[in-house]
């Protein structure tokens, strides 16, 4: 990856930039066949650099899923208590939104930079947690930092790609990002042999570090953001709160409805996933090296959710292949913990699909809907929603485990709430794809 060309030019970029002939070739990583659209060198750059903040910002969030048996056991943490473990972890989630506001005001760059340094020291701390407590917090902070990072890497891509790219990128940094996840997955099938056991995979979250630098000099600030920026150097020191004040005033019926549609799709989604490492183990009797195995060929085809529901969102529009998917992941998920034998690798597939392709069109849609002066504001708003939605699940779950005695049978019982999502999502929100960010919200 090159050193970025001048960002002083408009959003967007202009006529005589670079266009880079083919594909870089960190993107083959990703198997994917379709039409790869024509970039220019500082948005195949930034693409890049957002994609290896993403790889290990995932490694650290799919660890507690994996891991969650041996931690469990480590820690001393009762079956009745776990799904309130991850619920606390989760909490963090809405500590984020402040970064959010505060990338409206300074910048996505800074932001962006803090974000990196803070997820790393954090995944590195919870390895020397010695009770439930100490782990909570390390992973809660962890949270902050690695929710902030994801929303404002989709806001800064939304920013600097044209409307027809939009979708294709995004979905490219979420499937090049997800790669953390088979990273994860695979050292996690020695987790019973190296010392320290599931202490050893959170250590080697400290390698970020020595990325910092790099990232330090080669990520720029984005056209739309400095342009903005500009616009408004006579604010004074009230001009902190105009982001929330901006989301309030400008666009909110979109904020409502986007809450309505993520709210009970997390409520579920976020509850059934995190449990599904955890099922196979303990319902299906695979060994961490066959979860791994499960991961690494399953996930390989399921992380192209990302890149194939971006450019079919290009194509068709976010709208009809979100329903779609939606639909596909309801069937998946309950099929998933309800049937056995080999239909579960299968099954787990087409859940892992869905959820991506499901989460990448609802960044895109999520980060489209509304302009520069609180775009970030209103990606943290739509996080908060989806974390208070997957807390609130984890919660019900926990106590409909304990009147059921099975996870399976509590997460089945929450799966027709997923009818919601579609309905609300096809029926209710515009249609963002191929349209220019500043004719689908323009400043008020």
């Amino acid at each position: 990856m090159g050193k970025l060309d001048d960002p002083s030019s408009s959003a967007g970029g202009d006529p005589g930039e670079q266009i880079r002939p083919a594909r870089p070739w960190w993107t083959f990583i990703i198997p994917y066949a379709g039409k790869v659209p024509a970039l220019k060198q500082r948005q195949w750059s930034l693409l890049g650099l957002l994609a290896l903040a993403e790889f290990f910002e995932q490694y650290d969030v799919s660890l507690m899923g994996l891991a969650l048996k041996q931690i469990q056991a480590g820690l001393q943490i009762p079956e009745a208590e776990i799904a309130g473990v991850i619920s606390l972890v989760r909490i963090g989630s809405l500590i984020a939104f402040a970064l959010s506001v505060v990338a409206d005001r300074v910048g996505r760059r800074r932001l962006l930079l803090i974000t990196i340094l803070g997820f790393t020291l954090c995944t590195f701390a919870t390895a020397f947690a010695q009770t439930p407590m100490q782990f909570v917090a390390m992973q809660m902070a962890a949270r902050v930092f690695i929710t902030a990072e994801t929303l404002l890497a989709v806001v800064v891509l939304a920013e600097e790609l044209h409307a027809r790219d939009r979708g294709w990128g995004i979905g490219m940094l979420g499937a090049l990002g997800s790669l953390g996840h088979g990273a994860s997955a695979a050292v996690f099938a020695a987790v019973d042999f190296v010392p320290y056991g599931w202490r050893s995979l959170y250590l080697v979250g400290v390698i970020p570090l020595l990325f910092l630098a790099y990232f330090r000099q080669r990520l720029p600030e984005t056209r739309r953001f400095e342009e903005h920026k500009a616009a408004r150097e006579h604010e004074g020191l009230m001009g902190g709160l105009r982001p929330i004040v901006h989301l309030a005033r400008m666009y909110p019926r979109r904020v409502a409805v986007l809450a309505l549609a993520l709210f009970p799709f997390d409520f579920v989604v976020g509850t059934a996933y995190a449990f599904m490492p955890k099922t196979l183990q303990e319902v299906h009797g695979y060994s961490p090296g066959q979860v791994t195995a499960v991961f690494l060929v399953g996930g390989a085809l399921g992380i192209l959710g990302n890149v194939i529901a971006g450019q079919l969102g290009d194509r068709f529009g976010r709208k009809p292949v979100m329903c779609v998917a939606m639909v596909v992941n309801a069937l998946a998920l309950a099929g998933f913990y309800n049937a056995g034998g080999y239909a579960i690798p299968f099954l787990w597939v087409a859940a892992v699909f869905s959820i991506l392709a499901i989460g990448i069109l609802f960044k895109a849609l999520g980060t489209e809907l509304f302009p520069t002066s609180h775009r970030s504001t209103a990606s943290g708003v739509r996080m908060v929603v989806g974390t208070l939605g997957g807390i609130a699940g984890l919660a019900l779950e926990g106590t409909l485990y304990q009147l059921m005695g099975s996870h399976a049978a509590a997460i089945t019982v929450m799966t027709p709430v997923l009818v919601l999502p579609p309905i609300i999502v096809g029926f209710l929100l515009p249609e963002t794809a191929q349209r220019e960010l500043e004719d689908i919200s323009p400043e008020r």
